[in-house]
């Protein structure tokens, strides 16, 4: 039999784009931002037990590579294709299945193609529920041994972590979640991060509103003014890698720990004390923002929103404990510009690589202040590049650079590193990608919660306000930003129920 090859659609309706079958065969249309050319549809069923492969094919038809797709099939949907290489996008790709049969669906497809800077990273998210289940409003969450999970906190959790939503590309998992909470009776506004103002103000045209990225602010009842504030972020690091459930407990995939844990625990806690009556409209709203990983755009737009809040609780993965503080960052690049010419006659050239090595050796020894509290101040050099070839004398370089301070001043690490920078070469150019800060304090007053200091950096410094702040949530930071993040079930459950402790004592406060 000749492998099916599955297909996808490409404009989005609402939410996710729906169509009512699938195709045999799709291609990516060429010169078009953010979207897949439409396919000729016709209509397919992925046989239980399946295993997808994803294939590039140039349109000289040379065959540039398999990409590694999802796990096996399950028996019933929602299914998940994640297709993800590098590849101009005058390409075909193909997802290919030797065991598929043809017969009617209605699937719903989410497909996701990044900007022309040739980066292709795209989801094929089919939501196909069993009738049944639909009925009874008992949706199945399948996992790779045919046992299923369920339950509106696994769902909500299950859904997110199922979009990519990588930073600069937050707007799917955005839209989602602002269609859920409007489904579930909360008022949201969406504030775009490049807009002054607090109102919706999204660009109009449908190519542009695919891919603006915006803020969600959302409360139960007519105003916007809460006494807590719970907030998290949607965006995530790079790679995409696909939702999987594991040793029936186990919840696999980026962003199921950092940090869309934290955002499905946190609305399900808020969701659950509002219908039990013990909190109101009023007490409680939601901040959900893009671009944490990247420097906090998100948060510091949120400012613009010019509200003000009793508690902020903020969610990121601390192991289910309250963090008391977190390190400071601290973030530069070095670019150094030699003169190009051939590696055969070095005099003719100056290496810019070799204006940057001694420079990059001496930052990395950098002595700077250590505390009791968060120990030793680290470095990390993070990134290198210099030069387009052997055999050609580098003509830039650059390295990027981040600094987790334990003690001190943002200011006082600048001027330490501009003096280190200077002494080496002058000609050195030297870039802080931002203000930086120190050393963060957390209030961890709340009984019944062991505390935990961590060394990585947060949103918590870029909210303006004299509120208090707690720092919470599951899942441990040692496996985020890893292939291999993940976090079980009762992890979930947990921090659903650490968050509503955290808001009953906010509010008594």
């Amino acid at each position: 039999m000749e492998p099916f090859v599955v297909a996808t659609v490409d404009t989005h309706r609402g939410g996710f784009p729906t169509f009512a079958s699938m195709q045999l065969g799709m291609q990516a249309n060429r010169g078009t931002r953010g979207e897949f050319g439409r396919a000729l549809l016709q209509a397919a069923t992925p046989r239980p037990g399946s295993c997808f492969k994803v294939v590039q094919r140039p349109k000289r038809g040379k065959r540039v590579g398999w990409v590694r797709a999802s796990t096996r099939i399950p028996a019933r949907g929602p299914w998940l294709v994640t297709l993800a290489g590098r590849a101009s996008t005058d390409v075909d790709i193909d997802v290919v299945d030797s065991s598929m049969t043809a017969s009617t669906v209605l699937p719903e497809a989410l497909m996701m193609l990044s900007s022309p800077s040739i980066w292709i990273l795209a989801s094929l998210q089919w939501l196909l529920f069993a009738s049944a289940n639909a009925q009874s409003g008992q949706q199945q969450l399948p996992n790779t041994e045919g046992q299923a999970l369920s339950g509106k906190l696994l769902e909500l959790h299950r859904n997110l972590v199922r979009i990519e939503s990588i930073t600069g590309n937050e707007n799917t998992a955005g839209r989602y979640l602002a269609d859920y909470l409007e489904g579930h009776n909360f008022t949201v506004e969406k504030q775009s991060i490049d807009s002054p103002t607090t109102k919706q103000q999204l660009p109009q045209s449908p190519s542009a509103a695919e891919s603006a990225r915006f803020n969600i602010l959302a409360y139960s009842g007519p105003s916007r003014q809460s006494r807590v504030l719970v907030s998290s972020h949607i965006d995530t690091v790079p790679p995409f890698w696909p939702y999987e459930v594991r040793n029936s407990n186990e919840i696999w995939g980026r962003g199921t720990v950092d940090a869309k844990g934290c955002v499905a625990a946190q609305i399900t806690a808020v969701q659950e004390l509002l219908s039990g009556g013990e909190i109101h409209p009023g007490d409680v709203a939601f901040l959900f923002v893009v671009g944490e990983e990247t420097g906090g755009d998100g948060m510091r737009q949120a400012n613009a929103l010019q509200l003000t809040w009793e508690t902020a609780i903020f969610g990121e993965p601390t192991d289910l404990k309250l963090a008391s503080g977190h390190k400071g960052n601290l973030g530069f690049r070095i670019t150094a510009k030699g003169k190009a010419g051939h590696s055969g006659y070095p005099w003719l050239g100056e290496s810019a690589n070799s204006m940057l090595i001694p420079a990059l050796a001496v930052i990395d020894k950098l002595e700077l202040p250590s505390s009791e509290k968060y120990g030793n101040t680290t470095i990390n050099i993070g990134r290198m590049e210099g030069g387009v070839a052997a055999n050609v004398i580098a003509e830039a370089a650059t390295a990027q650079v981040a600094i987790r301070l334990a003690s001190g001043t943002a200011e006082d690490a600048k001027k330490r590193v501009r003096e280190a920078i200077a002494a080496i070469d002058k000609r050195l150019e030297l870039d802080f990608a931002s203000e930086g800060y120190g050393p963060v304090y957390i209030d961890s007053d709340v009984e019944g919660f062991e505390t935990i200091v961590v060394n990585y950096g947060t949103d918590i410094p870029n909210l303006k306000g004299d509120h208090k702040r707690y720092l919470y949530g599951p899942g441990s930071i040692l496996v985020a930003h890893s292939d291999h993040e993940h976090l079980t079930v009762e992890d979930l459950r947990t921090a659903m129920e650490g968050y509503k402790r955290l808001i009953r004592a906010a509010l008594k406060k």
